[in-house]
């Protein structure tokens, strides 16, 4: 009878731990669309971009939410790329399909095309039900949309985005682009806290392009917000893959991850370390009411820009999955242009990440 008493509280304990709530997210580069990258995905009747996403659909979609950065507008036709972005309605239709939820719209493009850039970008993703945050139609809107929160799995996460700038552009009234003000920023942390989130992420555009690490300005504001109590600290704009750390709290549990630079996951972009950037994958555990981040990790990726049918061709690999596959790749020049990057980065990481380990290598 004792040996039943044990392995019935033996069970229970086993279901109880199997029973935590779990939530798992992955965060997305810069998502361009240059102009050579608009003439690739022209077809006879529109744009077509699915293909883009073909072989990194499957790593987008097992999270539970996946967030990127849209560093376009959706502003309709006539279709540009530098400096000033509009890209077809067929990108965020491509990205939806290949398994992101939400987009960030806050970057130092939000206003390359005016108002109608502003306002047509947030009407095709509302028409789409494409979650969103970063921009707004009005101070209204801003107030009712802010945090953004998503839901899932029993877990609630708030969601603020902002931009250092907008390249210099008026943004139009009376459209919202959130910029980084570290007291409006606070105080959409306190209106987030209010709601009661499980956790509260702030998504930010921001750091100097092309460098392989922060600035100061950027780990200042880091600290700012991880010591307001912002566990997760997402970063654009470099274009090229910055380190991640995490800050841990005093009984040696995660506090918070801080990504600097997630560099670009799609675009023309030929400056070194630009065709390579990574998805960021952390899972969440709720557990006796307490939220820990059980796991933080990271994904290489790779644009391959093949010639095809005499156009330029744009895929976005995962890189380590292709590293020992020099088949696949119709030129070796592209082949030895990832494993080089792919180098590079690892070599950076390794040297200046604290915490984090590469997946699917």
């Amino acid at each position: 009878m004792r040996k039943l008493k044990i392995t019935i509280l033996l069970l229970i304990l086993s279901s109880c731990l199997l029973a935590q709530d779990t939530l798992t997210l992955t965060f997305v580069g810069d998502v361009m669309m240059h102009q050579t990258q608009i003439n690739s995905a022209k077809t006879a009747d529109g744009y077509q971009l699915d293909n883009c996403f073909a072989y990194i659909s499957s790593y987008l979609s097992a999270a539970d939410i996946t967030v990127a950065n849209l560093e376009v507008t959706l502003a309709g036709e006539p279709y540009s790329g530098y400096p000033q972005f509009c890209a077809p309605d067929a990108l965020a239709e491509a990205l939806q399909r290949a398994g992101v939820d939400v987009l960030l719209t806050a970057n130092n493009h939000s206003c390359d095309k005016g108002k109608k850039g502003v306002e047509r970008t947030l009407q095709i993703l509302d028409s789409l039900c494409f979650l969103h945050t970063g921009t707004f139609y009005d101070s209204l809107s801003r107030r009712k949309a802010t945090p953004l929160l998503l839901s899932k799995n029993n877990f609630e996460l708030a969601l603020l985005n902002y931009t250092y700038g907008t390249n210099g552009l008026p943004i139009p009234k009376p459209t919202v682009v959130n910029l980084i003000d570290t007291v409006q920023i606070l105080a959409d942390i306190e209106i987030a806290k209010a709601l009661q989130p499980d956790i509260i992420a702030v998504a930010l555009h921001w750091g100097d392009e092309y460098q392989l690490y922060p600035n100061k300005a950027q780990r200042n504001l880091a600290e700012f917000l991880a010591r307001n109590g912002v566990r997760l600290i997402i970063g654009s704009h470099p274009h090229v893959l910055q380190p991640i750390e995490l800050l841990y709290a005093a009984d040696s549990t995660i506090a918070t991850v801080v990504v600097y630079s997630l560099g670009n996951f799609i675009s023309n972009m030929t400056a070194v370390n630009t065709d390579i950037g990574a998805l960021v994958n952390i899972r969440l555990i709720k557990h006796n009411n307490s939220i820990i981040i059980d796991h933080t990790g990271y994904t290489y990726t790779f644009t391959y820009k093949p010639q095809e049918e005499g156009r330029r061709r744009f895929y976005v690999l995962p890189a380590a999955e292709y590293e020992n596959n020099q088949e696949f790749f119709t030129d070796a020049a592209h082949y030895r242009k990832m494993i080089k990057a792919l180098s590079a980065m690892r070599t950076l990481y390794t040297k200046a990440n604290k915490g984090p380990v590469e997946e699917d290598k």
